[in-house]
């Protein structure tokens, strides 16, 4: 068997490539035919087409693909379960809470104390409001999900989902108390929707999303232990309580990032990590790398076809609506043959 370096070399390689694929796939098709040789070659309009439009939005929709798929990974093995990601556990809605609090708050400010208050808005503090939302809904469905001071992964579950339902019920509440044109585009953002940011925006999101990958890559390792079970990796000599902190706090920063750029984007933390441990294994030195990157290019496609499901009518869904037809019956699958190998090992 290749040893791990050799088999993450491969991976690596593979991902980047599916990556490099999605994105020139994305920036040939839409509503606008263009040439991509001519774009390239700097004729007009399909050299603003491609490189104003359409690859800024790839390199958006790979950026939360990257960030969902790696938190959904680091995720199911902290809670041992499966079933596990950001949307599923109640994260994504915790992170759109906290960013619509902000959203709430500069308009509130600005209607008090002037247009300039409005600032609070902007990427920067509606990102940290998600991180902070996103952080808290993790805390609380671990601690909630603790029956006799042991994680209960199913009944973490089920308080992600409740929690879901609340914070969905609070953000349509918050929403009437913004004006009318502000709430349509929340509820839009909401709903899960790749857009076209700056340059600024993509570097920060990009950034942020790196930082919160890269500590879970340099402690993929310990992830290893987490799945064996809260005693047998203290018995390995793991700080359990440390280690579940620090995977928490990254895994909410890429989910508060992703939501604060894209909205509630669901199941690309199910339905990736469990495609990629198919193909690689268990082991997550290999599975959050590689999970990350073809989240990255599975996401880039989904928006390529939202784009294009719906063109004769001149519309289109937005991604999340894309995401949530292909994670649902997976959701529901998973759910069968997880009770099916429970009932067998019973």
């Amino acid at each position: 068997m290749s040893s791990v370096p050799v088999r993450l070399a491969v991976l690596l390689a593979a991902g980047l490539a599916a990556v490099a694929l999605a994105v020139a796939l994305s920036g040939a098709v839409g509503a606008q035919p263009i040439s991509l040789g001519a774009a390239l070659s700097g004729a007009e309009p399909d050299r603003t087409i491609l490189l104003r439009l359409r690859i800024p939005r790839a390199a958006l929709a790979a950026i939360v693909g990257a960030a969902l798929a790696g938190a959904g990974v680091a995720l199911q093995a902290v809670m041992r379960n499966p079933l596990a990601e950001p949307f599923v556990l109640g994260v994504s809605g915790g992170a759109a809470l906290g960013g619509t609090v902000v959203i709430l708050a500069a308009t509130t400010a600005a209607r008090a104390f002037g247009p300039g208050a409005a600032a609070l808005a902007s990427a920067t503090p509606v990102a940290a409001g998600a991180v902070a939302g996103a952080t808290a809904t993790a805390l609380l469905v671990f601690g909630l999900g603790r029956v006799g001071g042991r994680l209960v992964p199913e009944t973490a579950l089920l308080v992600g989902v409740v929690f879901n339902a609340f914070a969905a019920g609070v953000i349509t509440v918050l929403r009437l108390l913004v004006p009318p044109e502000q709430a349509a585009r929340l509820l839009y953002w909401l709903l899960g929707t790749i857009g076209y940011e700056s340059g600024g925006t993509l570097a920060a999101g990009g950034v942020a999303v790196a930082a919160a990958l890269g500590v879970l890559v340099a402690g993929s390792a310990r992830l290893n232990l987490l799945t064996l079970g809260d005693e047998e990796a203290a018995s390995l000599g793991l700080d359990v309580r440390r280690t579940r902190a620090w995977v928490f706090f990254a895994a909410s920063a890429a989910t508060g990032a992703a939501v604060a750029l894209a909205g509630m984007v669901g199941f690309v933390g199910l339905i990736v990590p469990h495609l990629v441990r198919r193909v690689v294994g268990p082991d997550h030195r290999l599975l959050v790398p590689g999970a990350a990157l073809f989240g990255a290019a599975f996401l880039v496609l989904a928006d390529a076809l939202a784009r294009l499901a719906f063109l004769p009518l001149g519309t289109e869904p937005p991604v999340g609506a894309v995401t949530a037809f292909l994670g649902g019956p997976f959701f529901l699958w998973l759910l069968r043959r997880s009770s099916g190998t429970s009932g067998s090992a019973a």
